[in-house]
């Protein structure tokens, strides 16, 4: 996928990659949404930040990168940080080994914790790119927030799947994590960053990305 001239490879889990720079990118984590749900008394399986960080590593297993860059809502709440786990806690400082690690403030969590490794930002520019959480239209950008999914027809059945949303000069990431739910890439909140309906969906499908022009998805 090339956003402003500059080629990513986006990977299957939802995380970019950009080889020059050595640099992974991935967007919404959020972490410890199922603990925060389980406070407000819906109960879901308390699993999701075991299994998104079981994913990420993975990912940076694979790309082995210099740098990482986590692009804002990262935790689900402000004091999500405070419930994680000995054993996750454990698991992100092992991320974070041998390499810089970036977390960008989101909506979800503006107050990034200090106790936790890496370094805190508003947002990275690099280049002729931009990364931040909520996407403002810009070129150069590649921002996170919005969780973009695409509803698709195949011969046998409609699916829904997320994607990264981009026209080539700007792009928004899928959610990361393993409760974080989306938004269709159809929803007028697009159409106000791409302000022309040429832009690409990029699904996450089993084996392989497929493009597919927004206009063609629901």
């Amino acid at each position: 996928m090339t956003v402003a001239g500059v080629t990513f490879s986006a990977d299957l889990s939802g995380a970019l990659f950009w080889q020059e720079q050595s640099l992974l990118v991935v967007s919404d984590l959020h972490l410890e949404k199922g603990s925060s749900f389980a406070a407000r008394g819906v109960l879901l399986p308390p699993y999701d930040t075991l299994a998104t960080l079981g994913r990420l590593a993975s990912v940076v297993a694979r790309f082995d990168p210099k740098t990482v860059i986590a692009l804002g809502d990262s935790f689900h709440d402000r004091t999500a940080h405070q419930r994680l786990s000995t054993a996750n806690r454990e698991a992100i400082a092992a991320l974070q080994a041998r390499r810089d690690w970036i977390w960008i403030s989101g909506n979800h969590d503006p107050a990034l914790p200090s106790d936790l490794g890496g370094a805190i930002a508003s947002e990275v520019a690099i280049g002729p790119i931009v990364f931040r959480h909520e996407p403002t239209g810009a070129m150069g950008e590649i921002a996170g927030h919005l969780h973009p999914k695409a509803r698709v027809a195949t011969r046998a059945r409609w699916l829904e799947r997320r994607c990264f949303a981009s026209d080539g000069e700007r792009a928004v990431m899928p959610a990361f994590g393993a409760y974080a739910g989306g938004l269709s890439i159809r929803d007028e909140a697009f159409a106000k960053i791409f302000r022309s309906p040429g832009f690409m969906a990029h699904v996450l499908g089993d084996r392989r990305m497929h493009t597919i022009s927004a206009s063609r998805c629901h």
